[in-house]
Order: structure tokens, then C-alpha cells, then sequence
């Protein structure tokens, strides 16, 4: 699934009119923004069915971009960047993005970012059917059956969203729970093997979704047994 609009935000005028001209063959609505504070000029800024942002942009940074959009939409949003220091994926998965692509990058791998976000975005429609946290034998049974293998590490991180019914868990909680006090970028990782685990093992995608600056949030219902 391919959101109907998007806000694409790079400065590189050959690679949005390219990319913008792929997504548009495939049926999206593209606007294209090449300053960052264009897009939050803009009066439907905030109202794009998904965002595909560079970092190193005029106007404000990429990363301070990103939170300004995570406080005014939950729309998906992947970055598109050449920045490559080391500390980059942590920031801007910190920063509330739901994913990050390194130039160069073919418009098929952003294609299908973009359907992998969407689909975690489907996730709510799966509400009324429980995950389950099979803690002693480390699994995690999905809504179609599929149990899926977990790490030490997963069941800790699964077992703070079964305690809160729905609620946010704050990044700091996560760590301690599987200790990783100070690293940002372990729990980052972590989540990104849990979701691949269960995304390689099930068509259903997994509900575990990041609130920028804050932590994550399971939305759907996780029970533990």
C-alpha cells in the first residue's frame, strides 16, 4: 500500500525530479520541497499522507525537522540521506523517523520502505486480535498463529509493552529492561531485529512503533502467558 500524497524534502534537484517522477507513475501525489522551512511554510505542511526527508538541508537540519513533524503527525516517514556519521541512524530514529536510507539508494529500496512503513501503519486494524508473549519459551505467537523464535533481549523489551496496556514506554525503561542503561543506539538495534524476526516469520506486520523523543508504543493488544 502507497500513501495517495507525499512531501518529498531534498535539496538535489536531480534526484527529487527522478524520484518524484517514479512515485508519481505509481500513483502518488508528490510535492517536492527543496528548504526545509518551505515545507513548514506551507499550509497543508503538516498534512501529508507520508514524508521522505533529506538531512542536510537549507533551512533547519533534517533531525530538527523530523521532531518538528513527529509533534504534528504520525504520518510515516523514512529518511533519505547521504550523512554518514556514525551516530546518524540513532539520531534520527531518536528523532521519531521510521526509517533510513543511505544514498545512493535505488527507487525501488525507497518503494518499498515506503510499503513496509505503510503497512506498520496498517497495524491498528489488527486491534481486536491479541499478540501473545510466550515468556518462558521465549516466542511470540501472532494474531495468525505464527510463533515467532525471540532473543533474551526481545521478550525483556516485549514484556514492558505487556505491563501498559496500550501505552507509551518511555526509552530509558526500555533500556534498563534489557540492559542497556546507556545506549540509545542498542535499544534502536534491538527493535529493529525484533521487527524483522516477526515481519520475515508472518505477513503481519509488526504494531511497535516509535513516538519521537519519548519511546515506543505496541498498538495492538499484547498479552503474556
Amino acid at each position: 500500500m502507497l500513501p495517495s500524497n507525499l512531501a518529498l524534502v531534498d535539496d538535489d534537484a536531480a534526484f527529487t525530479e527522478y524520484l518524484a517522477d517514479y512515485l508519481r507513475h505509481l500513483g502518488v501525489a508528490v510535492d517536492v520541497f527543496a528548504d526545509s522551512n518551505d515545507l513548514l511554510a506551507h499550509d497543508g505542511g503538516f498534512g501529508y499522507g507520508f514524508y521522505l526527508v533529506d538531512l542536510m538541508l537549507p533551512g533547519i537540519d533534517g533531525v530538527d525537522l523530523i521532531q518538528i513533524l513527529r509533534r504534528r503527525s504520525s504520518a510515516g516517514l523514512v529518511v533519505v540521506s547521504g550523512r554518514l556519521a556514525a551516530d546518524t541512524f540513532a539520531r534520527v530514529m531518536r528523532a521519531g523517523a521510521d526509517m533510513y536510507l543511505a544514498k545512493p539508494v535505488q527507487f525501488e529500496q525507497v518503494e518499498l520502505a515506503i510499503r513496509a512503513v505503510q503497512r506498520r501503519a496498517g497495524a491498528p486494524a489488527l486491534a481486536g486480535q491479541a499478540w501473545v508473549l510466550l515468556r518462558d519459551s521465549r516466542q511470540l505467537v501472532a494474531p495468525d498463529g505464527t510463533h515467532v523464535e525471540l532473543s533474551p533481549a526481545d521478550v525483556a523489551l516485549l514484556a514492558c509493552f505487556a505491563d501498559v496496556d496500550g501505552q507509551v514506554v518511555a526509552r530509558e525503561r526500555l533500556q534498563v529492561a534489557i540492559g542497556r542503561e546507556d545506549a540509545d543506539q542498542g535499544l534502536n538495534a534491538t527493535v529493529y531485529r525484533l521487527r524483522r524476526r516477526v515481519e520475515r516469520a508472518t505477513p503481519l506486520t509488526m504494531p511497535l512503533q516509535s513516538r519521537s523523543r519519548v519511546g515506543y508504543v505496541f498498538r495492538a493488544p499484547l498479552r503474556m502467558a
